[in-house]
C-alpha cells in the first residue's frame, strides 16, 4: 500500500547496480506518490549511467488506465497485489524473468510463489503492509482495534475522519464487519455494506490520499489508512496511535514490474534486480515505512521500523489479517457498482 499523493513528476539523476556494466540511457518508473526513495534512486543512477524520472500516481486504476491508453513512455509500474493478475493476463507487462536475476536469492521465500504471479516471472517484491486505524489518541481514548472507527464513528470523530479512496480496501473491511467473506456475492451481507458505507461517509470529512501531513497536524483526527503512512505521522506526533480492525483488515504487496513496451528494458531489469539487494531495499522501507520482502534487509533499517507497532501485527491479530487478492470479474464488477453509488 504504499502513499498516495496527488500525480506529481520527480526527476532525479542517478546510476544503477554495482558490479554490472554501465548501462547510460534513461528509466522512466510510474509508481505510488510519496512512496520512492529518493536516496535509494540516487544510488541506482550513480552505479549506472541512468537518468531516472519517476512520475507518480494516486491509486492502482489512474496506473491502470494511463497504461492502458498506451502512450505512456513509462518502463516500470508498481501495481498492488489484486490487481497484477489483470495487468499480466491483459499481457501489459513483460516476462522479465526476476526470478532468473542475481539478486532473486535474497526475497524471503514468503513471497516467491504467490499467487498473483507465481515463481515471480513478472515482479519483485516493491513493499507490504495492511490497512488499518489511525487516531489522534488526545481527541478519541476508545478502542482503535476496530472498524467501527470509520464505519460507526465515535461523537468525538464524526467529521474529523479520512478514509482511503481504493475501493477494495473499504469494502473489505465493511464486508468483514458484517461477518462476511472478501469476493462474497451474498445479497444480504452486500446490501448491508451499501448501506453502511452510504450512511458512514455523511460522518467523514474526507476520501483522499493526504495522511501524512494532515492527520499529525490535527486536520483529520481519525484515518482507515495503510500502516506506513500512519507510522510516518506517529514519528512527527506521538499521539498518533495505529489500530487492526479485529473484524478483518487487509494485508497488500506491491511488486516491481516491467512493462511490455516499456523503451528502456535493459535499465528496467537492472533495477529490479538492484532493489532486490538487501541495503537497497531498506532504503525502500527507510523512506517510505513499510516492509519489504528481502531478507537481509532488517541491518539496514533505521532502528525506528524494527519494533514499530504499525508494522509488527501483534499475536492476536494476525488471524484477522488477509491478503487482498482479486475477485473474479463478475464480482469485481459488482463491487464497482456499490462504490459508485457510494461515491454520488
Amino acid at each position: 500500500m504504499k502513499w498516495m499523493t496527488t500525480t506529481a513528476i520527480a526527476t532525479l539523476t542517478l546510476l544503477s547496480l554495482a558490479g554490472a556494466a554501465s548501462a547510460a540511457g534513461e528509466l522512466n518508473i510510474y509508481n505510488w506518490g510519496d512512496y520512492t526513495s529518493p536516496e535509494m534512486i540516487k544510488k541506482f543512477e550513480q552505479q549506472f549511467d541512468v537518468k531516472v524520472t519517476v512520475t507518480d500516481y494516486d491509486s492502482n486504476d489512474t496506473a491502470l488506465a494511463k497504461v492502458r491508453a498506451g502512450g505512456h513512455g513509462f518502463d516500470i509500474v508498481v501495481p498492488s497485489a489484486n490487481y497484477m493478475p489483470i495487468w499480466i493476463n491483459e499481457g501489459l507487462l513483460l516476462e522479465s524473468r526476476p526470478d532468473q536475476m542475481e539478486n532473486f536469492k535474497n526475497v524471503d521465500p514468503r513471497w516467491v510463489d504467490v499467487a498473483w504471479d507465481p515463481g515471480r516471472h513478472y515482479s519483485v517484491p516493491w513493499q507490504w503492509g495492511v490497512t488499518g486505524i489511525g487516531v489522534n489518541t488526545k481527541v478519541y481514548g476508545g478502542d482503535i482495534n476496530t472498524s467501527a472507527v470509520f464505519l460507526d464513528p465515535p461523537e468525538e470523530l464524526v467529521g474529523k475522519i479520512n478514509v482511503t479512496p481504493e475501493m477494495n480496501d473499504v469494502l473489505f473491511a465493511t464486508i468483514k464487519y458484517f461477518g462476511g467473506n472478501w469476493c462474497t456475492t451474498d445479497k444480504d451481507v452486500l446490501r448491508k455494506v451499501r448501506d453502511k458505507l452510504v450512511e458512514a461517509k455523511s460522518k467523514w470529512l474526507a476520501m483522499d490520499y493526504s495522511v501524512t501531513d494532515k492527520l499529525p497536524n490535527g486536520d483529520y483526527s481519525g484515518v482507515y489508512y495503510w500502516n506506513g503512512a500512519i507510522m510516518r505521522s506517529r514519528l512527527k506526533n506521538p499521539d498518533i496511535k495505529f489500530g487492526y480492525p479485529k473484524e478483518g483488515f487487509p494485508v497488500f504487496m506491491d511488486s516491481a514490474a516491467i512493462l511490455k513496451d516499456a523503451k528502456n528494458p535493459d535499465n528496467a531489469k537492472a533495477f529490479l534486480n538492484f532493489i532486490m539487494a538487501p541495503e537497497n531495499a531498506a532504503m525502500l522501507s527507510n523512506f517510505a515505512k513499510y516492509a519489504n520482502g528481502i531478507k537481509g534487509s532488517e541491518e539496514f533499517m533505521d532502528a525506528a521500523m524494527k519494533d514499530a507497532p504499525e508494522l509488527v501485527i501483534p499475536a492476536d491479530m494476525e488471524k484477522a489479517g488477509e491478503f487482498l487478492l482479486t475477485c473474479e470479474p463478475d464480482v469485481q464488477q459488482l463491487y464497482t457498482k456499490i462504490w459508485t453509488e457510494i461515491q454520488k
